[in-house]
């Protein structure tokens, strides 16, 4: 009777609940882009495809830093505007 007990108890706390909700998982963000959730590779990212605020922080003292390669000067920064290009003259 003690095995079945528990068995029961949670049977009748099934049914009386209804239907369980099991929430949805967390996503999964990357630790080199702590402003904002930007999942890891694959797939490859570019920074047309980010909807968030530009430039945004980028940590290079994470593990595998920076998949998508935002920061390509290492600088902090992800995403930033390039320099326009002077016209030579």
């Amino acid at each position: 009777m003690r095995i079945l007990l528990p068995v029961l108890l949670g049977s009748l706390a099934f049914a009386t609940l209804g239907e369980a909700v099991v929430p949805d998982p967390p996503p999964r963000c990357h630790a080199s882009y702590p402003d904002f959730c930007i999942p890891p590779a694959p797939p490859d990212l570019n920074c047309p495809d980010i909807t968030g605020p530009k430039p945004f922080r980028v940590r290079h003292d994470v593990a595998s830093p920076d998949p998508h390669g935002f920061d390509r000067d290492r600088d902090g920064r992800g995403c930033e505007p390039r320099p326009r290009r002077r016209s030579g003259a």
